[in-house]
Parts: C-alpha cells; sequence; structure tokens
C-alpha cells in the first residue's frame, strides 16, 4: 500500500469535513424572532395558535428556529399588532385583518366579507381562487408578508342586555363589533365600538356597551359575557368565517433561508385546519353549558337579517367604485363566491339540510 495515498486520502476526507460542517451550520442559522399576539393567553384556541406555529417550527427546525409569543398587551396591545410587524418592533404578528379596516378598508377579504363565503369556500378562494396572491400584493405596501394561519368558522352573532324583536330595537345600541361588520350595524342603527378581547368584558359590564360580539360560544364563555348579559344572538353575518393569519415582517421574511420560508408555512396550514377542528368541536359543548346557565338563544330578526344584506352590498358597490385596490379584490372575490354558491347549492346544502331534518330520529 502506497502510504503516501492514504495520507493523502485521509487528508482530503478531513479537509471536506472541515468544509462540510460549517455548511451544515450555515444551512441551519440560529434565529431568534417574536410574536405578538392579538389575543390573551385566556383564548386557547387564537393565542394557541401562535403556539402551536411556534411549536411545530422549532420541532422541524431541531430548536434552531424559534418563535417566542406574546400575548396582547405585553409588547403592544392587539390593535397595534400590524404596526409592529410592519415596522420592526417584532418579526411577525398572529392577528386578524379586521381590525385594520380603518387603513384601508381592501384588509376586509383577508378574514372574512359580511354575508360572504364560508369556511370552506374561503379557504378555495385563498389558495386556488387566487385571493391570496391578491392579499399578498396589497400588503406589500405595509411591508407584510401575510400566511394564513387559523379559522373560527361560523361565529355568533354576539350578546345582547335586551332582546332584539326588530331592527327598531338596535337604534342608538353601543356594540362592540370590529371590521366591516361594524360600518354595516351602523347603517342599522348600532354605534359600533372597537375593543381588544381584554377590555370588552368590563366595558359591558360597567354598561359602556349594551351589546358585544367576539367569537363563538367557546371564547365567549371563556370571556364571561354570560355573567352580564342574557341574550346570545345567531348568526354573526359579519363572520361566517374568520381568519386569523401570521404577519411577517417582510424583511425578516426575505432574509430567512428557503427551508425555513416552507417550515413556517407549512406550521401555519397546521394551523390553519387545527383552529377550525378544535372550534367545532369546543364550541358544540360550550353551547350547551351556556344554555345550562340560562342563556337565551335567539335567531336575528328577518328584518335585520334582510336589510345587513343590503346594506352590505350596497356598501362593497360604494367602496370598489372609489377604491381601486378594493375592486381589485371584490371583482376576484364575488366571482369566485357566485360559482362557490352554485356548486354547494347542488351539493353541500341539500346534503346538510337533510341530515340535519334527521336529527332525533331513531337510527
Amino acid at each position: 500500500m502506497d502510504r503516501r495515498k492514504v495520507l493523502k486520502g485521509a487528508g482530503l476526507a478531513a479537509a471536506a469535513g472541515a468544509v462540510a460542517s460549517p455548511a451544515v451550520a450555515q444551512a441551519q442559522p440560529e434565529i431568534r424572532w417574536r410574536m405578538t399576539s392579538a389575543y390573551p393567553k385566556s383564548l386557547d384556541t387564537l393565542f394557541g395558535a401562535g403556539e402551536m406555529i411556534s411549536k411545530r417550527v422549532a420541532q422541524a427546525t431541531d430548536n434552531k428556529f424559534q418563535i417566542q409569543v406574546f400575548a396582547a398587551g405585553e409588547i403592544v396591545g392587539a390593535l397595534q399588532s400590524l404596526d409592529a410587524a410592519q415596522n420592526g418592533t417584532v418579526e411577525c404578528a398572529y392577528t386578524l385583518s379586521s381590525f385594520f379596516i380603518g387603513k384601508d378598508p381592501t384588509f376586509m377579504f383577508e378574514t372574512s366579507v359580511p354575508w360572504g363565503m364560508n369556511v370552506r369556500q374561503h379557504n378555495a378562494w385563498m389558495y386556488y381562487g387566487g385571493g391570496l396572491d391578491l392579499v399578498r400584493e396589497f400588503m406589500k405596501d405595509y411591508n407584510i408578508y401575510p400566511i394564513p394561519a387559523g379559522q373560527t368558522g361560523a361565529q355568533m352573532g354576539g350578546w345582547f342586555r335586551k332582546e332584539i324583536k326588530s331592527i327598531e330595537d338596535l337604534k342608538g345600541l353601543k356594540m362592540r363589533i370590529a371590521g366591516m361588520g361594524g360600518q354595516i350595524m351602523q347603517k342599522l342603527g348600532v354605534v359600533p365600538q372597537v375593543l381588544a378581547a381584554g377590555d370588552i368584558y368590563p366595558a359591558l359590564e360597567r354598561g359602556t356597551l349594551d351589546a358585544v360580539e367576539f367569537s363563538g360560544p367557546h371564547d365567549d364563555e371563556k370571556l364571561g359575557f354570560v355573567k352580564v348579559a342574557q341574550y346570545y344572538y345567531y348568526p354573526g353575518f359579519w363572520e361566517g368565517g374568520a381568519q386569523p393569519s401570521l404577519y411577517v415582517n417582510m424583511n425578516k421574511w426575505n432574509e430567512l433561508p428557503a427551508h425555513y420560508k416552507a417550515i413556517l408555512e407549512a406550521a401555519c396550514a397546521e394551523a390553519n385546519a387545527m383552529c377550525v377542528a378544535k372550534y367545532d368541536a369546543q364550541n358544540a359543548d360550550a353551547i350547551r353549558r351556556l344554555v345550562g346557565q340560562g342563556v337565551q338563544l335567539r335567531p336575528f330578526p328577518r328584518d335585520v337579517m334582510e336589510q345587513s344584506y343590503k346594506e352590505a352590498y350596497k356598501l362593497y358597490n360604494d367602496l370598489a367604485a372609489s377604491n381601486p385596490k378594493f375592486k381589485k379584490m371584490y371583482d376576484s372575490w364575488s366571482t369566485f363566491r357566485d360559482k362557490e354558491l352554485t356548486w354547494f347549492r347542488i351539493a353541500e346544502l341539500p346534503f346538510d339540510y337533510f341530515v340535519n331534518q334527521q336529527q332525533g330520529q331513531p337510527r
């Protein structure tokens, strides 16, 4: 055996090892981010979705990429979450675009459109109807890369201190309601207020508010509204589904290695699916408990439903006529919605209707 060849081979192997180790280290950089959530820790499903994303990202990167999650108010308030991610105070925010329609009503489309699509239809538009591409194009102006990361499903219409028998009973009511739903309810005589989750109960208890909407039975039970309001209305027509997202600072997103980006998007997709599944399971139990505590379930009167629908689409058409960004999103959304409603009317709705009609029958 040629000793010189053996030594040369060993030297090359050592050199290769010396090169490979730094290359692996560079491929798996240690990154530490902060995520501000728009929700308090008591809301285990919404705050928990952010924690799920953090956990999955850490697991998939052998703890090289870690995201620390902060509840609303620990770094910034819920309504400042977009600004915090935009200006780099934090690397990302788990939040709801409805909070920010004061900046531009086009923000509405990412979360939900009142009297719009349900969860499955909304996801179809986002992922396969061009919605997510349009949302990302729009949010470039805010230095944000948005990633869908949750879903509540259809929400309740909220808690009222007094019974609502007609549209006249809404006149002058001070109601906590966020997003475009607030503007529509204002057309019906309501005085809308935008408050973060942690501020709602004290305002309702003091009588500063006459009514509140937040989410569904599971979250609403945790927030304690049953203690100060008796009437619980449905449906929450302003949110047939509500999609929170992870808002990533665009500069920080661009700095991520490609495989870290893929891991983060996959973690958000899991949170999107798991969030609505968890709500579907939890809300069914929570509504029974609330009724057991004396809650009076009520459907919104027909005139409230019909007038709110008319006002909603009048508002959208007015906004589309004056706001080019809104119009671009609205044209895509409304065309897709029409297709989806036709398909669901053929298969999904007849199936759901028949199954619901058979509830209580022997089987």
